[in-house]
Formats: C-alpha cells, sequence, structure tokens
C-alpha cells in the first residue's frame, strides 16, 4: 500500500478516536520517515522533562554540577508534586542529582523535576539545545505550572468541564485561555522536534556520547507503559520513552531497538476533542498509528 493511502487511513482512523496529531517515524540507520503533520506543534507536558535532563547530565558532564550532591526536599516545599514519588512524601528527604534524574525522567516526577530545574532554569535548558543545534523545543517554565490547571481546581468530579475548556477555547493563533495550552506560554515542541531529539541521544553526534548513553538508560527505565509500549515492546525489541499527559493531551516519544540491529525513533504528541481525563482508546489508537507508521517504513 502507498504511502499517501496508509496516511489518509491512519488519518481517519485518529478522527474517529477525536484525535489529531503530530506523528513521525525516522529510520536511525538511513534517515527515512514517514508521518502525519510532523512540524504540527503542541505544548508539550512532561515530554519537557527529556530535554531537562539532556541538560543537566551535560552540566554535569562539564564538573558545573555534581550528580552526587544531595537536594533536601521538604513536604509541600516544592509544587507540582501531583500523586507520584516526592509528592507524596510526609517527611524530608535527602537525594542525589543523580537520583533526581531517574524520579524526573522514569516516573515523571514533577518535584524531581523543579528541584532539578532549580539547578538549570528554562533559559538554560533551551541553551543547552541551541548549543547542540537541536531546534523546535522551546522550554518556557517549570512543572509547577503542569499542576495549577483547570482540572486540579474543579476536582475530580468535574474533571469533564476542565476538559471541554481545554478543548473549546484555542485560538486560530495558538492562543488559549488555560495558560499552559497557550503556544506563546507553553514549553512547546512538534513530533519532527523530538524525533530530531531522539536521533542526537541514539546517534550522538550533536552531544557528548556520555550525556546521550546516560539519557538513554533513563528512558530505557520508564515506568509508563501504558501507551505506545503494548505496540512497540517486545521479546525482539526494546522500547525506551518519555510520556507526557496534561488535560486533553497524550504524548509519547522514544526508540524502539530490533534484535536485527535496527533502530527507528517515533514521536507520537496528540491532542483529544473527547472531554474526558480518561480514553484508554485513544491510547490504543495513538500506539497503533504510530506502529502503522513504523511498519509502512520498515517494509519499504
Amino acid at each position: 500500500m502507498s504511502d499517501g493511502r496508509v496516511i489518509r487511513e491512519l488519518r481517519d482512523q485518529l478522527a474517529a478516536a477525536g484525535l489529531h496529531g503530530s506523528f513521525l517515524v525516522r529510520d536511525l540507520s538511513t534517515g527515512e520517515e514517514i508521518g502525519i503533520d510532523p512540524d504540527a506543534e503542541f505544548p508539550v507536558a512532561s515530554l519537557v522533562k527529556l530535554p531537562l535532563a539532556i541538560a543537566v547530565l551535560t552540566r554535569i558532564s562539564e564538573g558545573i554540577i555534581d550528580g552526587s550532591t544531595m537536594i533536601d526536599i521538604e513536604p509541600g516545599q516544592l509544587t507540582g508534586g501531583g500523586l507520584r514519588g516526592l509528592g507524596r512524601f510526609r517527611h524530608p528527604a535527602r537525594i542525589a542529582v543523580d537520583d533526581l534524574l531517574y524520579l524526573s525522567v522514569a516516573v515523571s516526577d514533577n518535584t524531581a523535576t523543579d528541584a532539578l530545574f532549580d539547578l538549570v532554569p528554562p533559559p538554560e535548558v533551551d541553551h543547552v539545545l541551541r548549543e547542540a543545534g537541536i531546534a523546535g523545543i522551546a522550554v518556557r517554565h517549570r512543572t509547577e505550572e503542569l499542576t495549577d490547571t483547570p482540572a486540579q481546581r474543579l476536582g475530580a468530579r468535574d474533571v469533564h468541564l476542565a476538559q471541554s475548556l481545554a478543548i473549546g477555547s484555542r485560538t486560530a493563533g495558538g492562543g488559549h485561555a488555560i495558560p499552559q495550552l497557550d503556544m506563546s506560554h507553553a514549553n512547546t515542541g512538534s513530533g519532527r522536534a523530538f524525533t530530531d531529539l531522539l536521533e542526537a541521544l541514539w546517534v550522538p553526534a550533536r552531544l557528548p556520547a556520555g550525556v546521550a548513553a546516560q539519557t538513554r538508560e533513563l528512558l530505557g527505565e520508564n515506568l509508563n507503559r501504558h501507551r505506545l509500549t503494548p505496540d512497540f515492546s517486545s521479546d525482539a525489541s526494546k522500547w525506551s520513552s518519555k510520556t507526557g499527559t496534561m488535560l486533553n493531551l497524550r504524548h509519547e516519544v522514544g526508540v524502539v531497538e530490533h534484535d536485527d540491529g535496527s533502530a527507528f525513533a517515533v514521536a507520537a504528541l496528540t491532542e483529544s476533542r473527547v472531554p474526558a481525563a480518561i480514553q484508554p482508546a485513544a491510547e490504543a489508537v495513538m500506539g497503533q498509528v504510530a506502529r502503522a507508521l513504523h511498519d509502512q517504513l520498515r517494509d519499504r
């Protein structure tokens, strides 16, 4: 089947699930790729933790930060902890920078992430990306802002109202009534930008080899495995990734490495038109569409 026909059918599949998004799959050996609106930009939610990890590891490699430095975390000291990791701690803790990196990337712990942003603020993360020649990702704010949304203020019973506001309040120019979804305020990126970032990690010409290797290891330890993992992880392949979720946004970017030596970078950034927080069918469609693009590219 031709690429054009496959893409048309996958667009229809996304629309039927109430989704639209930015998808790109790239063969890391040949550079060949296939995608659906790969240059469309979205607020990236927790995907921002990937460039942050790269920036922190870069500063460690330069000797500016010591990965063994202990950071004091007080309960309630940092906002944005949510229900994961340090956000549930009741007592003070001392945690090394290296371990905060694990919590931020593998567990998607917002409190650990903001402790790292204290060491490498958003403008400096942006600077590290630019120095490495990686364009298209804007890092503008810490993760504490990601939890101060209508979903948190309205509560679980009215989550559909928060979702409806997220769906219906975007302007043609990318503005939004919710700051975290406003393209001029949010951390943003596209499927292509994150694919470029993944390529820089797996084909490390732009990033120090040690930084790339440590980041790949963190992505391989990701504990959030409900989205694209079922379509890419098997006995004959390894899936390393980072997810991002906020209001009606559902993202995942990663690399699948097959036993035959081939490797493909995969980016799936989506926005839902369905006013519900829990959408397992949408998660499944994301994986199916990404896998279909991968298979089309691999079978060329």
